[in-house]
């Protein structure tokens, strides 16, 4: 195996659209007159924090029924990663799925892929990151001015894809409010680990009632440094070695080569201390333009992402992604007599993007062509009801083409009307709302049977500020999702996990029924939040490890799913049972000095199990205990964050535990020009200081790719 220690180099090829160029010029044009756009001013205090993504837009996330965490600013900035998993994975119950530094999709809740609605200003990213743990989360967090986390299920907006929790992003692509001068936000900065190079920019500016976004980035990572060695003993590599202590060495010796596990290009990848195959190169550019009237507003943008990234497995594939978005939104103030507004949303997506071998050829092609139109109708109160109504529609188009595809070519529908009410008192307010979503699967193929699903979903929800600056909230949840169609239609072998995949067209839809209780203390000097969840699934859809011979140990077989206890693939059958996650996320905040220095503390756990003897829900995230040290004084910040990550000792059948290990970040920035905002910094941060072995139980990698080693990172950021 040769190649294994000649991957091919990152890069694009000439066919693609190169922005690498035009971002360049871009930047040149636009930020020569910067300085001279600029005012000396004294820091302003900042507006509120506002939920984007809930039904009512006066939300902060202090006097929310639902759990919720909104990620801007310095704290946005301090975070960010090369992917959106990877940036929240330090938030109150989100982890990472943490494929590789190329792929990272939010986990909540130890619930992930279809069960996690991923939204850019509250339209779906349109990609097909739900579809597998290595296919990118197409949202950029560097153009993003916040991210919000609703935890818990949030299906009444966003349907049966959100029965876990929704995560969305908020750009300026598409501006709503006019600017008096130039507006925006750069960064510039490189990672010792990763030897990351990455640069961007966001403007906005506005000419009469006009105004116009334009944004870009550019990203380029090597293979990334580690402090031990990259592979541990997988399940597989554990069973052979239990089974091969019975036979004699020669047997030993042929069958540890027949399943590649002795390889001397393996050992000689361990002795390195990197990890292969993990270099990132990505791009991206986005304009948008509004007309704002007196009564709302209209606008659109075009958006343009391409990204190549290794996956780090042996087999060492590469995914070359490229995607096209347009986007639409308005609102409008009184329309007519009995609504105050109409919200409307549009997104269209041309999505595609090759999984390629080792040696250069082409293993499957992926496209995804989406459209995803929201339109919200707030109406006048009515007998003191305040609320909204509205309707979704989504169609999407789903093909991977090639030798090693295992999903069919498939249309798919769904159409959903929804209705939110809420009724306030002096300090206490209830929440309730439902929701009738039609969808539909259709395979074209003359194999897969089409399938259609009738989804109710409903909520009630109640917040007391029963003592002043002390809130209790309280949510139930009832919410179904429609089968996703890898669930339904997928067979075969998946080389980017190293499993073989057997769908179930018959599956039943899934239901959860859920409860969310929250307390907090939202000012004073001690502030705090303890958020508790206890979560029942019926008809919990999951993969689970085959055992056809009866051996009482999981199936292995090859390409064609052939049986073989020397096979490269963990077989693995869909299946459906009852399900149960509870558990509890809790932070304090303590102000040590006002306005200088404060001290949080935070922990996260959660226990998922399935019923019928089926054992634990496997990758679930384990318990962590974590603080974050806050300094600033103009002009210095400075910050430094500890999380201690238990091991996860509560495994699903033949999974690996993990072992636990800390995390030390610290990163300090010096203000080197005051501007109408946060002004320009220099910054520092030390990553991993402690420099240990981390490798992440929520990742089909945990055996390959653990997080990268001792990391400085150092650069330039700022904002006009």
């Amino acid at each position: 195996m040769p190649q294994l220690l000649n991957p091919p180099k990152i890069g694009f090829p000439c066919r693609k659209i190169r922005l690498s160029r035009l971002i360049v010029g871009i930047l040149i044009t636009f930020c020569y007159p910067i300085a001279q756009a600029e005012e000396k001013s004294k820091a302003i205090k900042l507006r509120e924090i506002v939920i984007t993504s809930t039904p009512f837009q006066d939300r902060s996330e202090l006097n929310m029924t639902q759990p919720t965490t909104v990620l801007h600013g310095d704290n946005l900035r301090r975070k960010r990663e090369v992917t959106l998993g990877d940036t929240l994975s330090t938030e109150l119950g989100v982890a990472s799925s943490s494929f590789g530094p190329g792929a990272g999709r939010p986990i909540i809740r130890a619930l992930d892929g279809p069960r996690i609605q991923v939204l850019e200003n509250g339209i779906g990213t349109l990609d097909i990151s739900s579809l597998s743990p290595d296919h990118a989360v197409t949202i950029e967090t560097l153009n993003a001015s916040q991210v919000e986390i609703l935890r818990g299920p949030a299906t009444l907006l966003y349907g049966g894809g959100a029965t876990g929790g929704v995560v969305n992003a908020v750009t300026q692509r598409i501006p709503n409010q006019v600017f008096k001068s130039l507006n925006g936000n750069f960064e510039v900065r490189g990672n010792s680990a990763t030897e990351e190079r990455t640069g961007s920019f966001n403007l906005n500016r506005s000419f009469g009632q006009t105004s116009w976004s334009i944004g870009a980035f550019k990203r380029k990572t090597d293979d990334y440094n580690i402090p031990g060695h990259a592979f541990t003993d997988t399940p597989l590599q554990i069973q052979n070695k239990q089974a091969n202590n019975r036979h004699e060495s020669e047997d030993h010796h042929d069958h540890g080569q027949a399943n590649g596990h002795t390889d001397t290009h393996e050992n000689a990848h361990q002795k390195k201390n990197i990890v292969r195959n993990s270099a990132v190169d990505s791009q991206g550019l986005s304009l948008g333009g509004s007309y704002i009237g007196e009564k709302g507003f209209l606008g659109g943008s075009l958006s343009l992402l391409e990204s190549k990234y290794g996956i780090p497995t042996l087999e060492r594939p590469t995914i070359d992604l490229t995607q096209a978005r347009y986007n639409i939104m308005g609102e409008l103030d009184q329309p007519v007599t009995g609504l105050e507004k109409i919200k409307m949303r549009m997104g269209y997506n041309d999505y595609k993007h090759d999984e390629i071998e080792a040696n250069g050829e082409l293993g499957t092609r992926f496209k995804n062509r989406e459209l995803e139109t929201r339109t919200e109708f707030l109406h006048a109160p009515i007998a003191s009801l305040k609320g909204l109504f509205g309707i979704q529609f989504q169609d999407r188009t789903f093909s991977a083409l090639g030798e090693e595809a295992i999903v069919p070519i498939t249309k798919s529908r769904s159409t959903g009307l929804f209705l939110i009410e809420e009724r306030n008192w002096d300090k206490f307010r209830f929440e309730f709302g439902g929701r009738y979503e039609y969808a539909t699967r259709n395979p074209q193929n003359d194999v897969d049977r089409a399938r259609a699903f009738g989804l109710f979903n409903g909520s009630a929800g109640a917040f007391w500020n029963f003592i002043q600056d002390y809130n209790l909230g309280l949510t139930a949840t009832h919410g179904q999702r429609a089968p996703a169609l890898e669930e339904l239609y997928v067979n075969g072998a998946h080389h980017a996990t190293g499993t073989f995949q057997m769908g179930d067209s018959t599956l039943h839809k899934e239901a959860t029924n859920n409860i969310d209780l929250s307390l907090s203390k939202s000012t004073g000097f001690i502030k705090w939040k303890v958020n508790a969840f206890y979560n029942r699934f019926n008809n919990y859809i999951f993969f689970k490890n085959v055992d056809i011979d009866g051996d009482g140990i999981a199936d292995r077989v090859d390409d064609d799913g052939m049986l073989n206890p020397g096979g490269e693939f963990q077989a693995l059958s869909i299946a459906q049972t009852h399900a149960t996650f509870y558990g509890a996320e809790a932070e304090v905040i303590l102000t040590l000095r006002p306005d200088n220095l404060d001290l949080r503390l935070f922990t996260d756990y959660v226990r998922a199990k399935l019923d019928n003897k089926n054992g634990n829900v496997p990758r679930t995230t384990p318990q962590r205990f974590g603080l974050e040290l806050n300094y600033k004084k103009e002009p210095w910040t400075a910050n430094i964050t500890a999380i201690h990550v238990l091991r996860q000792t509560k495994l699903a059948e033949l999974e690996t535990e993990t072992p636990g290990y800390t995390l030390l970040n610290l990163e300090a920035s010096y203000r080197i020009k005051e501007t109408k905002t946060n002004g320009i910094r220099l910054f520092v941060q030390g990553r991993n200081l402690l420099n240990e072995e981390m490798r992440v139980h929520t990742s089909f990698l945990k055996n390959f790719a653990p997080l990268p080693g001792r990391a400085l990172i150092a650069g330039i950021r700022g904002d006009f």
